[in-house]
């Protein structure tokens, strides 16, 4: 079965609608089933060593456009700290 690509909104029918709904859904959650697996630690908060902030992923950094349920691995390279200005470089993981 293939769609047809020229359907888009309102245009498509239900089938295809809820079609591509399931796939989302099932892509959605092998993503969380992986990033969740049983056995492993949750992601970790970091300091900046320099002024104490804590990147926490639960909450990330919204005013800099990370969203939450962000690991700090996955923050790009030129984010900085929020209070100081400094680069992840100077970030340590916190020990629970």
């Amino acid at each position: 079965y293939e769609m047809q690509r020229s359907l888009v909104g309102s245009e498509m029918c239900i089938r295809d609608r809820c079609i591509i709904q399931t796939y989302k859904t099932k892509q959605h959650n092998k993503l969380y089933r992986n990033k969740h697996r049983k056995g492993e630690t949750a992601m970790k908060k970091y300091e900046c060593e320099p002024c104490g902030y804590i990147y926490d992923p639960a909450v990330g950094d919204p005013d800099a456009g990370i969203d939450p349920e962000t690991a700090f691995e996955d923050i790009p390279d030129d984010w900085t700290c929020p209070i100081c200005g400094l680069g992840k470089d100077v970030f340590v993981p916190v020990e629970d």
